[in-house]
């Protein structure tokens, strides 16, 4: 494997037309020894010579006079700007005291609970930021006092953003209940709260309501479905590979005149690419082209993404040629794909290149871009590029996420070094990132690989203790490795639980089509 960098020969985006950068010129300027001026005597020493009035004043005293007066103005003016810093600051106090016994409420710290003369925007900084961090049930909470504040006013936008919120929540009844509410309260039900409530269907499986809801806005006035409505759920159907309702949907959108936008056909092509159906996805960008809509870096990052993950490294080239030539630019998620389809493929070479351009036209890397570059060189089994990587990244200030953590664990696991699973675990603890299923699986099997049977039965305690269930995966994880080892005993242990967990699936409601 090179891991040099080296020049590569298929295009890359034209050079960004830079101004030639001039050097800056000095002049070396003789220095002459200052001239020592006479010392003058200060103005605010008043001879006591000055006592008679003003008309046996000279020029000199009258001088003096008026500096003294300015002395005395700019004292005044000092004087009242300090006066109000202070006030300033009492008032900021103030107002820091506020906001932190609001949310002291909000947290239910300290405080009457059933305040209702809580700043607004602390309030609303709260909700926002729970419905950013999809925490649903703080979020609710939080809106619940939200609505009992004496300033408070129903805004439709506000449910709106939390029943998209319970929608990504999988939390249909939720979102109902507060669909409801918001008419209650006397909000009006217009097209884009409606297509929130129908993307919670569509994304928690419940399709017979999601085209019930459709057949329902068309038959309401002022809240016809828009393409944005039809988007959403052709996107909830292709997750489910839903194909067939996808095209009625199409052909539904059709019948009542509206055409598919830019959005539409991406979500379209992306989803036949990861489904790695290349003729409709071909098909799709041909029509999307012959309807004069024009691709963006979306569709060409979709469909460099699907000829990449599928190995096809020179459609992907071809692809990123005519998009290039189209006059379409590429994205850091541009490059990335490229990074990421060439690593997998072992084009280490390539790899370089893109690495190499993106340097030379600053293109600031982010965590995904190393997380891919340290997975390849992880797999590679380079271990010292990927360290130096590793190190990188953090003296770039980038935190590190379970993405990071996998590859490095998985690395490790396949070149048998135990010792560095230690490193990594002490790097763990001594950090705050939270860590998933997917990182706890990755690391048992590395303890499996390494025949490690202690340390990898013990992860199952330290998942316990961080909050994480175990998986489907984690347990056929620990089967194979007791397995390939002749632990018969223990390997028909954890296959029961792999049986129940089963049987538990299979018990649970599938989409309603």
């Amino acid at each position: 494997m090179s891991s040099s960098l080296s020049s590569s020969s298929y295009p890359y985006p034209p050079a960004i037309k830079r101004c030639p950068t001039k050097p800056i010129l000095s002049t070396s300027v003789p220095l002459s020894k200052p001239e020592i001026e006479p010392r003058k005597r200060p103005h605010h020493i008043i001879s006591s010579n000055n006592h008679s009035g003003n008309a046996g004043k000279t020029p000199q005293s009258r001088g003096t006079l008026l500096d003294l007066e300015k002395l005395k103005e700019r004292e005044e003016k000092e004087r009242k700007e300090e006066v109000n810093r202070k006030i300033a600051s009492k008032k900021a106090i103030s107002v820091i005291l506020r906001r932190e016994a609001t949310k002291a409420v909000i947290e239910k710290k300290r405080g009457p609970v059933n305040s209702k003369k809580l700043l607004p925007r602390t309030v609303l900084e709260a909700l926002n930021e729970r419905i950013t961090a999809l925490r649903w049930e703080s979020a609710l909470k939080v809106f619940e006092l939200l609505r009992e504040q004496l300033w408070y006013k129903p805004n439709a936008a506000v449910y709106v953003k939390l029943i998209v919120m319970l929608g990504k929540c999988k939390q249909p009844e939720k979102a109902h209940e507060l669909f409801q509410a918001m008419v209650d309260e006397g909000c009006d039900a217009n097209t884009q709260s409606f297509t929130a409530l129908l993307s919670v269907y569509g994304r928690s499986g419940l399709f017979d309501k999601a085209f019930s809801l459709l057949e329902h806005m068309k038959n309401t006035p002022d809240c016809q479905p828009d393409v944005n409505t039809y988007s959403i759920l052709i996107k909830s159907c292709l997750k489910a590979f839903a194909f067939d309702k996808v095209q009625a949907l199409l052909s539904d959108m059709s019948t009542q005149g509206i055409r598919p936008n830019t959005v539409t056909y991406n979500t379209l092509i992306d989803a036949y690419g990861r489904a790695k159906m290349f003729a409709a996805m071909e098909l799709t960008l041909v029509k999307m082209l012959s309807e004069d809509c024009e691709p963006d870096v979306w569709t060409m990052n979709s469909t460099l993404r699907a000829f990449g993950n599928s190995g096809q490294i020179d459609t992907m080239e071809k692809c990123y040629e005519k998009f290039q030539s189209a006059g379409i630019q590429p994205s850091i998620s541009t490059f990335n794909i490229l990074l990421d389809s060439y690593g997998k493929a072992g084009h280490f070479e390539k790899m370089s290149a893109v690495m190499e351009y993106m340097q030379k036209y600053h293109y600031s890397w982010t965590i995904v871009t190393y997380n891919i570059v340290i997975d390849a060189f992880g797999r590679a089994g380079d271990l010292k590029q990927m360290e130096y990587l590793f190190r990188l990244m953090r003296s770039e200030r980038i935190k590190p996420s379970c993405v990071t953590l996998c590859s490095l664990v998985r690395a490790y696991g396949h070149a048998g070094k135990p010792e560095k699973l230690g490193s990594v675990l002490r790097f763990i603890d001594n950090s705050d990132i939270m860590l998933d299923t997917v990182f706890f699986n990755c690391l048992v099997d590395a303890y499996g690989r390494l025949k490690c049977f202690a340390e990898m039965k013990g992860v199952l305690e330290v998942m316990q203790q961080r909050g994480c269930k175990p998986d489907k995966v984690t347990y056929r994880t620990m089967v194979r490795a007791y397995s390939i080892n002749g632990m018969k005993n223990h390997a028909k242990e954890f296959q029961d639980l792999v049986e129940k967990m089963d049987e538990t699936c299979s018990a649970m409601k599938r989409p309603d089509f």
